[in-house]
């Protein structure tokens, strides 16, 4: 009897190590734009930490869009890294320098797709993720900045530059304009920073699978660094001619932002769509969460990343 209330008692002390030991992880989400399924997006990341092992996600979900946010003020601190699948209203002046305060005090921030299409008019925010897109009160459902004409823009050259890949380094493209993105389609990823804990290890380049490509993004685009881009086919309206910035980090005080702008769930979409199925796509997400948290990337490569000829779905 007392072996076995031994065993019992050392195997709780041991799942309670193991959880402890695991890297504390805010998914927030709970709005979007009309054009993405923050709920299918919110499920498809949660699924990819989860399967990563070594990440315990609470997932916190804001008011829905439209209503009042003056009492959303999630607490930051409790966590090494915040997940952002969230696109909508403006928070709170309170929760915004409280997020603030978090990033520079070395927090972690993790920037998912849409998330880029946040905040237009939130200048630290912009900071932090280095370049977005759009913004603009069409976008919503209901519109947002009713009765500010002052917020009506997509974000532009107003922002910053458009930040692309020519030749061997990043040009910063000062050139009028806004965000594009393509219809979905195959394309190919290319490494341009081998030697990042993100992208160390993955192969020079790979295929993701349906998904849109994002182009022309502006914003400041301090501290950033391009680890990876994609290329658009040519064939399809809105292609961009270069190689456009998909996975990129950014240093914010003493805290690190990695944001991939892959993963479109359209809004009637569910959690099974191949962008988020691809492996390049869960894995770059598991590699950059844990780098965004602690600086280091501890997870191998898995044998059935795509290749630079084939997809690789799960």
């Amino acid at each position: 009897m007392f072996r076995i209330l031994f065993s019992v008692f050392f195997l709780s002390i041991a799942s309670s190590l193991m959880s402890t030991d695991k890297i504390k992880v805010m998914l927030l989400t709970g709005q979007s734009n009309k054009y993405h399924s923050w709920q299918a997006t919110a499920q498809a990341i949660k699924t990819a930490l989860d399967t990563a092992g070594i990440f315990d996600t609470d997932t916190v979900t804001s008011p829905p869009l439209g209503a009042d946010m003056s009492n959303f003020n999630p607490d930051f601190s409790k966590y090494q890294v915040v997940v952002l699948a969230y696109d909508g209203d403006e928070w709170a002046e309170s929760t915004e320098k409280a997020f603030e305060k978090y990033m520079k005090k070395g927090g972690g921030l993790v920037s998912v797709h849409g998330t880029n299409n946040s905040f237009a008019y939130w200048p630290e925010f912009n900071e932090m993720i280095g370049v977005g897109g759009w913004g603009g009160p069409k976008l919503y459902d209901p519109p947002l900045y009713q009765g500010e004409p002052d917020k009506q823009a997509n974000r532009n050259e107003t922002w910053g530059p458009r930040v692309y890949w020519e030749g061997c380094k990043a040009v910063y493209d000062n050139q009028p304009g806004g965000a594009h993105q393509t219809q979905k389609h195959d394309f190919l990823i290319t490494v341009r920073n081998p030697d990042h804990p993100i992208t160390r290890g993955l192969p020079e380049m790979w295929l993701q699978s349906f998904d849109e490509v994002y182009s022309d993004l502006r914003g400041p685009a301090k501290n950033m660094t391009i680890l990876a881009t994609g290329f658009a086919n040519p064939k399809l309206k809105n292609a961009s001619p270069h190689n456009e910035p998909m996975l990129f980090t950014v240093n914010y005080g003493k805290g690190r932002m990695f944001q991939t702008t892959l993963g479109h769930i359209g809004a009637q979409e569910g959690a099974d769509v191949l962008s988020v199925r691809n492996v390049g796509f869960i894995t770059t997400l598991q590699r950059g969460t844990e780098w965004a948290a602690t600086g280091e990337v501890t997870q191998k490569v898995p044998e059935d990343f795509p290749t630079a000829y084939e997809t690789s779905v799960r």
